[in-house]
């Protein structure tokens, strides 16, 4: 589909290029790729006004992507006057200036369009007319940037800044680099230094205001937006930003003017929809939500996200929401979502019949539909397994999705172990791990240290409590997660997102660096808290879900961090075992075979038992058998360890159900050597043979 804009590029077509971006761009207005493409094009052809025009569109709708902001970067060398250019260039070189600006305006279209192969050709020959200048510093920089390579390319912008500290297209890149490398002050000062010399820049004020937020001043972040916003041609993904670091500044009655603007221009908007529901929840405000989005629906009754949301306006399973689905089910009889959420309903209530029949019509209406075939499957499986794998392997021949058919064949293993086949199930199951583990990271390995242990700090006085959450793989630690998350704890998941924080904690290795001594415990401890603010927490209790647990890191905890508690969730190592293999894990760790993901589970809860036995640092161990697929129980097991009240999730919280406590048995005989290795981890741990 790019094909043609993309080779039209590369060969300096303009006039095809632009015809063929601007066909692009008629079919799907709002597909970034597409008007990125016709800004290089538009680029190419010489209309600068209709490329920064192109660009600012596309930051409309994506204010905070970075790739873009750096693209109207390059913009900006090329509509710059050249003619002081060419002059200090034939004064300080004594060349032809002219190539110069040719090769660097080159070099920012290949970049824009990904060619970095071609941009770093043209700007190693705009460097031989030029070493010094600081447009080769600039696109170098920016080179590395697009390649992964923050380090290099801050070095290379920061010695160029000094020549030239007012160049806003060097300082725009700098900034950039800054951003990649997390030193948020230092990328905020560089581009409020852009700003200052194109002071309308929209787009940039709104990655000025994520920065700030990013700092942990959402209050700030939306006054450095709000006066935008009185242009009524100011874009409705701009109110939702505001609306959004009102919600983070907790200041409610400003957020939701702005978010019902964006809302009435963008009804079926998935984003906006989300904010409103957190702020009603907030004011705890169901009227409202009610009343809005009856009115929405009133003129958009055949959005589906407004449907949604306004299901989500309802306690799930209750006749309120039921005659929501049945108004959904009326404006639209044949919308998937629709007949979802009347199967759950359906689920919640007890009536496995009538949820059933609703799994039937979206698989009727979209034939290999995944979760109703797994509801159907569900059905099956209770009453016919053998048939159900029948079904499954029916299905899986008939997919040409390599994921799809994946999750079709865990569920086969699923099918065949209630069949009573559990070697058949085993070995579905590992073929599947053995086609990924390519894909996954490779097991951290243990410091093996045994101490001696610093002192324990004591508490000191006043000091927010921090609960550090951790579990191996197959431990369920996210059901913990969860249940704290929907109960409104203060839970940092990020870690496990796309945006996680750059602290100590985040690196496999800190546990050994401590041990070499080649990072001091105070350090971890006191980027830790920094990183606190970028993370939404400033100033009270935090609960951080960790990757990774060594003993080792108490050379840290103990000393620097004493207000600190540990929570490990827990299972039968053998159980524990037997989930990583069927579900994998949050973190994708790799499974090589049985024993050597039994070993090394074996070596990580060693470290527990040794913990637990000799009480090195303040933690809780919460056992989830029995329980794993209770949240209710699973709210009680945590209110237990942590003394405190804890609100039980919805029944549908924890998704589809996991191998029950205990289930490692029925694979006796198939995995005998490995549950051998954890046996007596297993003992330590409070777990019998």
């Amino acid at each position: 589909m790019y094909d043609t804009v993309i080779d039209a590029l590369r060969r300096g077509a303009a006039g095809e290029a632009l015809a063929a971006a601007q066909t692009l761009a008629d079919q799907q207005p709002d597909d970034l790729r597409t008007l990125r493409l016709l800004a290089a094009a538009q680029r190419l052809a010489g209309d600068n006004a209709a490329a920064m025009a192109t660009l600012d569109r596309s930051l409309q709708l994506e204010p905070e992507n970075a790739d873009l902001h750096l693209e109207r970067a390059g913009l900006l060398l090329q509509s710059r006057d050249l003619s002081g250019a060419e002059t200090a260039l034939a004064k300080s070189v004594g060349l032809d200036p002219n190539q110069f600006p040719a090769y660097i305006i080159q070099a920012q279209l290949a970049v824009g369009r990904g060619d970095l192969d071609e941009a770093e050709r043209l700007v190693r020959t705009a460097a031989r007319i030029a070493p010094e200048h600081p447009y080769v510093a600039a696109v170098e920089g920016v080179v590395a940037l697009r390649r992964g390579r923050a380090d290099e390319a801050l070095d290379v912008l920061s010695r160029a800044s000094q020549m030239a500290p007012d160049e806003p297209m060097l300082r725009n890149s700098l900034g950039f680099a800054y951003l990649a490398k997390g030193h948020l002050a230092f990328a905020e000062q560089a581009f409020r230094g852009v700003l200052q010399s194109t002071p309308d820049n929209v787009a940039l004020r709104a990655l000025i205001a994520d920065i700030v937020r990013q700092q942990g001043r959402p209050g700030e972040a939306a006054e450095e937006l709000q006066p935008l916003l009185d242009d009524d041609t100011m874009s409705p993904a701009l109110h939702r930003l505001v609306g959004e670091l009102e919600i983070e500044a907790d200041r409610l009655d400003s957020a939701l003017p702005r978010l019902k603007h964006a809302l009435a221009r963008m009804p079926g908007d998935r984003r906006t929809l989300s904010a409103l529901l957190t702020a009603w929840q907030l004011r705890e405000d169901r009227d409202d939500a009610r009343n809005t989005l009856d009115a929405a629906l009133a003129t958009h009754a055949q959005e589906h996200d407004l449907w949604l949301a306004r299901l989500g306006a309802e306690a799930f399973g209750s006749d309120e929401a039921r005659a929501v689905i049945d108004r959904w089910l009326a404006a639209m009889p044949d919308d998937v979502p629709a007949l979802l959420a009347r199967m759950s309903l359906h689920d919640l209530r007890g009536e496995s019949e009538l949820a059933e029949a609703a799994a039937q019509r979206v698989a009727d209406l979209e034939p290999g539909h995944t979760q109703a075939e797994m509801r159907l499957l569900d059905g099956l499986m209770t009453r016919d397994p053998e048939q159900a794998v029948t079904r499954l392997r029916s299905l899986i021949e008939r997919v040409s999705d390599p994921q799809v058919a994946r999750g079709l064949r865990q569920l086969l293993g699923f099918a065949l172990d209630r069949a009573g086949r559990p070697a058949d199930a085993a070995s579905t199951w590992l073929a599947l791990q053995q086609e990924i583990v390519d894909e996954r990271l490779p097991l951290p390995s243990a410091t093996g240290f045994v101490g001696p242990w610093p002192e324990l700090a004591p508490l000191p006085d006043n000091a927010p409590g921090v609960l550090l959450m951790w579990g191996a793989p197959g431990a369920m630690v996210e059901r913990l997660v969860r249940t704290f998350e929907l109960g409104g704890a203060p839970m940092l998941t990020d870690r496990f997102g796309p945006q996680p924080p750059n602290d100590p904690f985040q690196r496999f290795d800190t546990a050994h660096a401590l041990v070499a001594k080649q990072i001091d415990g105070a350090y971890l401890a006191s980027q830790w808290r920094a990183g606190l603010p970028a993370r939404g927490i400033a100033d009270r209790n935090v609960f951080d879900w960790l990757l990774h647990w060594d003993n080792a890191l108490l050379l840290a905890l103990r000393p620097y961090m004493p207000e600190a508690m540990l929570m490990v969730a827990l299972r039968d190592p053998r159980d524990m075992l037997m989930d990583w293999l069927a579900f994998g894990g949050a973190l994708p760790l790799r499974f090589e075979s049985p024993l050597a993901a039994a070993s090394w589970l074996a070596g990580v809860l060693s470290q527990i038992a040794d913990l637990h036995e000799q009480d090195l640092f303040p933690h809780r161990l919460v056992r989830l058998d029995g329980i794993e697929n209770d949240p209710a129980g699973v709210a009680q097991a945590l209110a237990e360890s942590m003394q405190i009240e804890v609100p039980v999730p919805p029944l549908t919280s924890f998704g589809p159900g996991r191998l029950p406590s205990g289930h490692w048995q029925r694979f006796a005989g198939v995995f005998d050597d490995a549950f051998a290795v954890l046996g007596p981890v297993a003992a330590r741990l409070g777990y019998t043979a």
